[in-house]
């Protein structure tokens, strides 16, 4: 008999779209042109290439020469946060000032903290309130003269949470608008509106395989008129901005997904969001001791975040693998490091009360019937877990008192 799989982690990854993958396969082996060539062949894969500019352009409501093509949000980020910094020190000699948050995704967190730790920059990180959203206020009390950047995740990849980018934007605007304002909209792109002009952004940036697209590809939306610096010498590729062979292929995947989304979410945002607050209630009234970590109503669609006391978040992901239920702990990005999850410990949980959560992202072809398969494996994992935890502690406290 074969074992079931169920797979709830695409805020990891997600599947390629069959329709997106049929699109791409030409460019692996029949047009096979590299992009930046004269001749037919490179022409031939240069059009593909900007096909796709056009669909990202319009998803996003920006210009063709607003869109570059990276390697992926990871790619995306550092381009912004080091080409803002090193674009500023050629004009101005003051250390300049960032601000972001103490959640965001690690290639953020850690690009602002070696340029800090060069001295190159001073940084502020704004905690989330306890439900995992930022408050508007704090973004604006911590603005300074020698503010430069404001860089906000749009929806948060562990614990699913909503931010308020575009009333930060209009707070951008109102105070000082030389401010440069960026989001990572990775997590957003397929359920919420990224228009850039509502949300009042000068740079964005996502990845592809988040959206059903291919892996090693992704976008940066830059406003017109505004100047950063690249960070990568070569060719004069993407604008000047990103040199390095094209990814034809992979840029084809990209547009292909993103066309796809408009058409396909308000049907796959209901069916997801209902399966969502299904999981999330199964859950807290079937496993006592159980919470769900960040605001219920101000989250994506498609992610359930919750923390089983006395209970070890990788232990509990190890059981459920072996039974075939595909769930995460936090950040894939993430998974090789036992330390706390920086998310959760800004929300002021405890040390220990994180390594007990559990993240389960559904996708829109997540069924309700595996929801209730995945809760029954989660529940019968967690209680085991609580016997040798419990076991454990006991023989713990009896050896101590022996010694004493």
């Amino acid at each position: 008999m074969t074992k079931k799989t169920i797979y709830l982690d695409h805020a990891a990854t997600t599947a390629v779209d069959k329709k997106v993958l049929q699109e791409m396969m030409p460019y692996f082996s029949d047009k096979y042109g590299n992009a930046s060539s004269l001749h037919y062949f490179g022409q031939e894969a240069s059009q593909a290439v900007e096909k796709a500019r056009i669909q990202v352009a319009k998803y996003f409501n920006a210009n063709l020469n607003e869109i570059i093509f990276t390697s992926g949000a990871t790619e995306s980020n550092n381009l912004v946060i080091k080409g803002v910094v090193k674009a500023y020190y050629k004009k101005e000699k003051k250390k300049p000032h960032i601000i972001t948050t103490a959640f965001e995704h690690h290639c953020v967190l850690n690009a602002v903290k070696n340029l800090e730790k060069e001295n190159l920059v001073e940084a502020t990180f704004i905690n989330p309130k306890k439900d995992g959203v930022i408050s508007v206020a704090d973004i604006k009390n911590a603005i300074k003269s020698n503010t430069i950047l404001i860089s906000v995740m749009y929806v948060n990849n562990e614990i699913g949470t909503v931010q308020p980018i575009a009333e930060i934007g209009k707070i951008i605007q109102k105070n000082n608008p030389k401010i440069i304002f960026h989001t990572d909209a990775t997590q957003a792109v397929n359920y919420f509106d990224c228009n850039v002009e509502k949300l009042g952004v000068d740079l964005l940036s996502m990845s592809a395989h988040k959206i059903y697209g291919p892996k090693g590809v992704g976008v940066l939306y830059i406003k017109k008129g505004l100047i950063i610096a690249k960070i990568q010498d070569g060719g004069a590729q993407e604008f000047g901005l990103r040199a390095g062979t094209i990814n034809t292929s992979g840029i084809v995947g990209l547009g292909s997904a993103i066309s796809m989304i408009k058409d396909q979410r308000t049907t796959n945002n209901e069916k997801i969001k209902k399966l969502r607050d299904y999981l999330i209630a199964k859950v807290l009234k079937e496993i006592p001791d159980s919470r769900l970590n960040g605001s219920k109503i101000k989250r994506s669609p498609n992610n359930v975040n919750v923390n089983f006391s006395r209970v070890e978040g990788e232990s509990l992901l190890m059981m459920l693998s072996s039974e075939g239920i595909f769930a995460s702990t936090g950040s894939a990005c993430s998974s090789g490091s036992l330390s706390p999850s920086h998310v959760l410990l800004s929300l002021g949980l405890k040390p220990e009360e994180t390594h007990g959560s559990l993240r389960l992202t559904l996708g829109k072809n997540t069924t309700k019937k595996e929801v209730d398969y995945a809760v029954k494996v989660i529940k019968r994992s967690v209680e085991k877990l609580r016997k040798v935890s419990g076991s454990v502690l006991k023989d713990y406290y009896k050896n101590m008192k022996h010694k004493a």
